[in-house]
């Protein structure tokens, strides 16, 4: 199984991220309780609807100093998870490799492309609306997260939005757009299973 446990603790934060890449999108305890916990309520749905759209199975439990406000919390969740992914993926052998959706979520539409080249990178091209929340999260940490996730993951991504001008509908849009794509990434080749997507003959 292509599993990982991350733990970080910081004067910040102290996270535990656990998935499953070959799961189903669980992301729910046996008596029905959400195993996500960012201290977020508005990001616990994101990273909800990111394991049920990426067919992940993942639990986050996450202690920050949201006294302050959820940057830490959200950046620092963004790393242990790209983490996670680059140790469960290890030499990243017989996956598909990219990804890419063009993904409507009502007004708003959304293009999100993957590659697990372990260049790390993020090509960000969303404006927001002039709000500067969406539920209790601010807007700016949607691409904070994405720059964290994208630098440990080792993942070239480009995230662009075309339309859109519910702020809800985008962020949301962002969200389920990169879970769709590493569900194409991650998942395996069955004419390939046992070679590495590179002419060079390992991914780096």
């Amino acid at each position: 199984m292509r599993e990982a446990v991350i733990k970080r603790k910081t004067n910040e934060t102290d996270i535990e991220i656990k998935i499953n890449l070959d799961g189903t999108g669980n992301y729910m305890s046996k008596d029905g309780k959400s195993l996500i916990d960012t201290g977020c309520g508005f990001f616990n749905h994101m990273m909800e609807l990111f394991a049920k759209h990426s067919c992940v199975d993942m639990s986050i439990k996450c202690k920050g100093d949201v006294e302050v406000d959820f940057h830490h919390s959200v950046e620092d969740i963004g790393i242990c998870l790209g983490m996670a992914f680059k140790e469960a993926l290890g030499d990243k052998k017989g996956i598909n490799r990219y990804g890419w959706i063009l993904l409507p979520m009502d007004e708003a539409l959304i293009m999100s492309a993957i590659d697990f080249s372990d260049r790390g990178m993020l090509c960000f091209n969303v404006e927001f609306p002039n709000e500067y929340k969406v539920g209790d999260m601010d807007t700016e940490l949607v691409e904070e997260f994405m720059i964290a996730f994208s630098r440990n993951a080792g993942i070239t991504l480009h995230i662009e939005k075309f339309a859109g001008t519910n702020i809800h509908h985008i962020v949301e849009g962002i969200f389920k757009a990169l879970a769709r794509c590493l569900k194409q990434a991650v998942a395996m080749d069955p004419r390939n299973p046992n070679a590495i997507p590179s002419t060079k003959g390992k991914l780096a």
